[in-house]
């Protein structure tokens, strides 16, 4: 700030200066006034009305009546569900969240030293997953619990099993086969935003680390690439992460509603079997709000986890 803007402001209060400054970019304002009227109607508002109504039996069709903590300590004193629930998502989040982000970022690494034309279709090859209708289909059908699914078939065909193996109703197979899918899948949105940092960062960076000292590709990651996309990283290790702890339609798709003894069922399950089938709306509501506390955790250790990159 400048020496004339500091004057100006030490002879006004903080909210005469804040409402001065907000006229002077008043069309900054406007233009970022829609976006943030949505935001805040669809986005904001509900998550202060969840937690409102996580305090509350409501049942969508008589008045809230406040119940206070009770719905948290039914949670998590009085719900094995949601116990298996947390597990089974940390465990989801654990492998699938790390996995998928450092498969995102390796790949778009690999893919930005492509030349360009042969880059674009490279892009769409791996990107294609995570925007296809049928990846439940493929994969339902690689592991289908007849002769007809592949990996099935391929299997009595070598003499390796006897009878059909139920991929999706074994609680053994089914917690495995739903991380390699979801991993399969993640290459979304945090993808395409790792190619963005890549081929914005200015090359002749890596001209004057070479003069420094950097001697391999190794060095030249870790000192300047991925420093110099740190707002990337960010973005990216929070869709990741959001993408983790919201997993749950790959789980419903490939094995149901409920999955078998309750092998994959996830928080987001748990949610949706009190708010959308029990209409059970102020203990859904405490569900997604221990969910939300969970996942703003994870966001501020990947924070400080980031931070450090390239230091």
């Amino acid at each position: 700030m400048s020496k004339k803007k500091a004057v100006i402001r030490s002879d006004m209060t903080r909210a005469q200066w804040t409402w001065k400054e907000m006229k002077r970019n008043k069309v900054a304002y406007f233009m970022v006034a829609p976006y943030m009227l949505i935001f805040t109607l669809f986005t904001i508002v509900p998550v202060l009305l969840s937690v409102v109504i996580s305090f509350t039996d409501f049942n969508l069709l008589e008045i809230p009546n406040f119940v206070f903590f009770d719905n948290y300590i039914r949670l998590f004193l009085d719900d094995d569900i949601f116990v298996i629930a947390c597990k089974n998502t940390l465990i989801f989040a654990i492998i699938v969240g790390p996995a998928s982000y450092m498969m995102s970022l390796m790949v778009a690494w690999f893919i930005n030293e492509l030349p360009p034309k042969i880059r674009a279709i490279v892009t769409l090859i791996f990107y294609a997953p995570s925007i296809s209708g049928q990846v439940y289909l493929i994969w339902g059908t690689l592991f289908s619990g007849d002769s007809y699914g592949w990996v099935n078939g391929i299997l009595l065909d070598l003499g390796l099993i006897t009878e059909e193996i139920q991929f999706f109703q074994d609680a053994d197979w089914v917690m495995p086969l739903c991380i390699v899918v979801a991993i399969w899948t993640s290459l979304g949105t945090s993808f395409l935003s790792f190619i963005a940092g890549l081929q914005g960062i200015d090359r002749s960076m890596y001209e004057a680390g070479a003069v420094d000292g950097v001697r391999n590709r190794w060095q030249e990651l870790w000192y300047i690439t991925l420093p110099s996309m740190r707002p990337q990283l960010m973005f990216g290790a929070i869709m990741s992460i959001t993408s983790a702890f919201g997993f749950g339609g790959v789980v419903t798709a490939l094995c149901g509603f409920p999955s078998v003894d309750y092998a994959a069922h996830t928080i987001m399950h748990h949610l949706d079997d009190y708010g959308g089938q029990r209409f059970e709306v102020g203990y859904s509501s405490a569900i997604a709000v221990v969910l939300f506390a969970i996942m703003i955790g994870a966001n501020m250790l990947v924070k400080k986890v980031l931070s450090k990159v390239g230091q």
